[in-house]
C-alpha cells in the first residue's frame, strides 16, 4: 500500500521547520536591536567599539532574518505565499505612505512629537499582522 500523505508530512514538516528558523531569526534581530538601543545608553555610554560590534551583529542577525524569510517563502504552498506577499506588500505601502507623512508632520514647527523608527516599525509589524489575519479569516 503507497502513503500518499508522505509528501504532504514532509512538506509541512519543512514549513514547520522553517517557520521555527524564522521566529529564531526574528528574535535574535529583535535581541541585538534592543542590544545596539539600550546597550549604548544603559551599559556602555561613550564606548564606540561596543556600539560598532552591537552594530554589526544587528546588521548579521538581519541579513540572516531575511534569508530565512526567503527560505520560509520557498516552502510555503502558493496560497500561503500569496497571502503572505499580500500581507508584506500592503505593509510596504502603509509603512511608505504613513512614514513620508509622519515625517513630514515631526518636521513641523509646531509637532509637539518627534518622529522615531520605532513608532514605523510598530506600525508595519501591526499591519503585516492584520493583514495577513484579515487575509486567512476571508479564506474561511
Amino acid at each position: 500500500m503507497v502513503n500518499n500523505d508522505l509528501p504532504t508530512r514532509n512538506c509541512r514538516e519543512g514549513l514547520v521547520h522553517s517557520t521555527r528558523n524564522l521566529a529564531f531569526w526574528t528574535g535574535a534581530w529583535l535581541l541585538t536591536t534592543a542590544l545596539m538601543t539600550f546597550g549604548a545608553k544603559l551599559l556602555w555610554p561613550g564606548n564606540n567599539t561596543l556600539s560598532f560590534i552591537t552594530i554589526a551583529l544587528n546588521l548579521a542577525a538581519g541579513a540572516a532574518m531575511i534569508l530565512a524569510n526567503i527560505r520560509h517563502l520557498r516552502v510555503q504552498d502558493e496560497l500561503e505565499r500569496k497571502l503572505f506577499l499580500d500581507a508584506a506588500a500592503i505593509t510596504l505601502g502603509v509603512g511608505l505612505v504613513a512614514g513620508i507623512a509622519w515625517q513630514f508632520y515631526g518636521n513641523l514647527p509646531s509637532s509637539p512629537v518627534q518622529p522615531q523608527i520605532s513608532h514605523l516599525i510598530l506600525l508595519m509589524g501591526g499591519t503585516f499582522l492584520v493583514s495577513l489575519v484579515v487575509a486567512m479569516r476571508r479564506l474561511r
